[in-house]
């Protein structure tokens, strides 16, 4: 099996529920990204990565460019990476409060238009042929692929830091953890 690593974004210059529906990265998020970058590149041998992978959305294509550029590769950008999908039924102004709701919850009780519990399993099938590839993605979707690994029904299995690295292996038809990335000591919000 060879090693493909899951990448929360970096810290943003405002958090969901701002004034900015994409928001590029704050400072402490660019440090982060450099950070990330480094320690990708200094996997040993076996380890490496050769391509990019990102969330379409800025905070993500902006962690991830520092990678890429060291690479000398373009960042592919894949949409099944990226945020959890807001029911169509749900205003942007009360998104937070649905987001709340649902990391209190399981993947199956989320209310929406959507079958979560088959988002999460769809975004762990788009990992699968990302052998030697940094994905670059969102707290949410980090849940998703470890929650489904772990057999954990709840939403937050764990609470990834930004730019915390989640390490997978995948032989092109399972997906396995190896090592959930750096936690946060705060909640996203």
């Amino acid at each position: 099996m060879a090693r493909l690593y899951l990448i929360r974004h970096g810290k943003p210059s405002s958090t969901w529920g701002g004034d900015d529906d994409d928001p590029g990265l704050d400072d402490a998020g660019q440090a982060q990204a450099l950070a990330a970058r480094d320690w990708l590149l200094k996997r040993p041998a076996g380890e490496r990565i050769s391509r990019v992978v990102s969330s379409p959305l800025r905070r993500c294509r902006e962690t991830a460019q520092p990678t890429a550029d060291a690479l000398g590769v373009k960042i592919e950008i894949d949409e099944r990476v990226g945020e959890i999908p807001t029911p169509r039924s749900i205003p942007l102004a009360e998104r937070g409060a649905w987001l709340r709701e649902a990391f209190g919850g399981t993947w199956a009780g989320i209310k929406g238009d959507l079958d979560y519990d088959q988002w999460r399993r769809d975004i762990s099938a788009s990992l699968l042929p990302r052998s030697g590839t940094a994905v670059f993605s969102h707290y949410v979707a980090t849940n998703a692929v470890v929650s489904l690994l772990l057999g954990d029904p709840r939403v937050l299995a764990f609470r990834p830091d930004h730019a915390s690295i989640t390490t997978l292996e995948t032989d092109g038809a399972k997906l396995r953890l190896i090592q959930k990335g750096r936690e946060a000591t705060t909640g996203v919000l």
